[in-house]
């Protein structure tokens, strides 16, 4: 397992993963706008691998963007699915390389979100996880019912809250969160509990109105797009969803938990650093409706001119 820190190693180890692919690469693209990344695929198709790509239905104030994606990507002999209408979005992002190399991020394929935001990505190839996530991607592109996952992956709106509020209830000492919107009633009031039960908890990021109180800090010189979790330096969750009502619940969001000693490790010094580098509450707070287009307006005319 190998994790991947935004914005430190940039578009490096993606591209890297798509010029060695020797049979098959699957995607699901919720935004995209790295040229670089586009010509790897075109150059994939052209060594005769089967490139799938599986784009999402909508994105807020990115739909035009999407739809030219699709028509130069099926241009250049890609295999393009857009996903269904049933959720309220399609948000997940992931890579399979040769039905073998699993990426989960918490990154789109943007260059906002891979040299100017803080967030995680994980390299997988544990054999069970990989199947499963293929099976999700053949459901999505299918549109079938989702199947039966792994424990450790978490996915919207299937078992994200189920399993993501057991890993929170699994805290015995320690929880770092970094979560842009952390706004969903309930798991706020599980954080409460925990902190009640001595646990110490910290935030790198937005907490909701009802959840002040809740340690919570900014990162002035980095946009927040990571979303994770790190319970008592052991075990640690990396994906695209908040802690929020429409993406535990509405949307397709998938992360997994990890326990890799390297991996739970190097998240942690990455929170610490950043906690250091952060400024105090004031400002943390956020609503429970935000989509995720409500950015700033500063960052909203960055990802325009993307």
């Amino acid at each position: 397992m190998r994790l991947i820190v935004q914005p430190d190693e940039g578009l490096a180890p993606i591209l890297e993963a798509i010029r060695k692919a020797r049979k098959s690469i699957d995607v699901m693209i919720f935004r995209f706008d790295r040229r670089e990344l586009e010509k790897a695929l075109e150059d994939a198709v052209e060594r005769r691998v089967a490139v799938r790509a599986l784009v999402a239905h909508t994105a807020a104030a990115g739909d035009r963007a999407l739809r030219k994606l699709e028509t130069r990507l099926l241009e250049a002999g890609l295999t393009v699915t857009r996903t269904d209408d049933d959720l309220r979005r399609y948000h997940a992002k992931y890579l399979i390389v040769d039905r073998a190399r699993l990426f989960v991020l918490g990154f789109n394929f943007t260059r906002l979100d891979m040299a100017k935001s803080r967030s995680f990505g994980l390299e997988i190839r544990a054999k069970a996880l990989v199947h499963d996530v293929l099976e999700l991607f053949e459901a999505d592109v299918n549109r079938k019912p989702e199947p039966r996952v792994h424990r450790s992956l978490v996915i919207s709106p299937v078992n994200a809250r189920e399993r993501l509020t057991a890993f929170i209830k699994g805290a015995k000492r320690e929880l770092l969160i970094y979560d842009p919107r952390l706004s969903d009633p309930r798991m706020i009031r599980l954080i409460r509990e925990r902190i009640g039960a001595g646990v110490a908890v910290r935030v790198i990021g937005r907490v909701a109105r009802d959840g002040r109180g809740i340690s919570c800090q900014r990162v002035p010189r980095l946009r927040l797009h990571v979303r994770a979790l790190i319970r008592d330096g052991a075990a640690a969750f990396v994906g695209s969803l908040s802690l929020r009502r429409a993406d535990l619940d509405e949307r397709r969001e998938l992360g997994v938990i990890v326990r890799d000693p390297s991996a739970v490790r190097r998240m942690r010094q990455t929170f610490e650093a950043d906690w250091q580098d952060g400024s105090p509450a004031k400002g943390c707070d956020c609503d429970e409706e935000e989509e995720d287009a409500a950015e700033p307006r500063s960052v909203r005319k960055v990802a325009k001119a993307s």
